[in-house]
């Protein structure tokens, strides 16, 4: 059992996807990367004995004792689940979220969340966990949130590195040879993963040539975006993105908010956009050039952008 006396703190940075949403679920590559100017933090503190561990969660309002919690509250899964991991008992220990990530919104808040419990637990128990450990627990977690999860999410939070991930394969880090800046429009509405998910496998159902059609043109996209970023050729992205929003149209995932901040955004001299995540919501992103970032920024708020984040792609050591 742990006795330690230290407070033990992690965190975990949001994500959005580049290209390649929804393809990724049936066997297509994805290109995510991190957005570090929102983070979700997790703190655990010691607690008297007896107590076992308390979930604090200041944002949502809740307060809950472990043993408590419903199987299914990804907040409780995410400590059981790195407890078992650790071969570790519920130690006495007050466990408190706290996240600037906007939830619902396809930046990974749960991600996040479960990533940084999963490192300052072990932390608080004297061990440590690799990104690749840290990624199969939040995996877990993510089928709970999310039903049938790609596992690109937790991957890319978990390594805080822009990746090239194709489902069941190993990770690849993503060689970003020149940075470029990203503007991320959140449209205000929330959109669960798990119901767009669910809606692209009901058409793929009923019409799977169709459908894996747009998955394959999807992948292709994704594949040239890739060769840009790892070259440097960032003008050729833009027009990539334009390509994937319109195959996301497609596939029935965007909505009249999405389009209308893409549209803003490539009408006040965006090198491209289109929606990141699940669709039906959330969030759109765009390729912008320096100078003209606030420009673009401020064209998406006058087309009704909850917020607006700026975040920089680049390779990290």
């Amino acid at each position: 059992m742990n006795t330690t006396t230290s407070v033990h703190t992690a965190s975990a940075p949001g994500k959005v996807i580049l290209f390649g949403e929804h393809a990724v679920v049936y066997g297509q590559p994805a290109i995510a990367v991190p957005v570090t100017q929102v983070q979700a933090t997790v703190t655990i503190a010691p607690a008297p004995p007896g107590s076992g561990l308390t979930l604090v969660a200041h944002d949502l309002g809740t307060r809950s004792s472990l043993s408590a919690a419903p199987e299914d509250e990804p907040l409780a899964a995410a400590a059981r689940l790195a407890l078992a991991h650790l071969s570790n008992p519920e130690p006495d220990a007050t466990l408190t979220v706290t996240s600037t990530i906007p939830i619902a919104s396809g930046l990974g808040s749960g991600t996040a969340v479960s990533t940084a419990l999963a490192r300052a637990l072990a932390a608080f128990l004297g061990r440590r966990l690799d990104p690749a450990q840290v990624s199969a627990l939040v995996f877990e977690v993510e089928k709970i949130h999310h039903g049938t999860p790609s596992g690109v999410d937790n991957t890319v939070v978990a390594y805080a590195q822009p990746v090239y991930f194709v489902r069941g394969c190993p990770v690849e880090r993503l060689s970003v040879r020149i940075p470029f800046t990203l503007l991320i429009g959140d449209t205000g509405t929330r959109s669960s993963t798990r119901q767009a998910v669910e809606r692209v496998q009901r058409g793929r159902q009923r019409n799977p040539a169709r459908y894996d059609a747009l998955f394959d043109q999807i992948g292709d996209v994704v594949i040239e975006a890739r060769r840009a970023i790892e070259s440097g050729d960032v003008d050729a992205l833009g027009p990539l993105m334009d390509d994937n929003h319109e195959l996301l149209i497609e596939l029935g995932v965007s909505s009249r908010k999405l389009d209308d901040l893409v549209e803003a955004a490539r009408f006040a001299g965006a090198l491209g956009a289109k929606l990141s995540g699940a669709g039906r919501g959330g969030n759109m992103i765009a390729l912008v050039e320096d100078d003209l970032v606030d420009q673009v920024a401020e064209a998406l708020e006058e087309a009704g952008a909850a917020r607006v984040i700026a975040t920089q792609v680049t390779t990290t050591d």
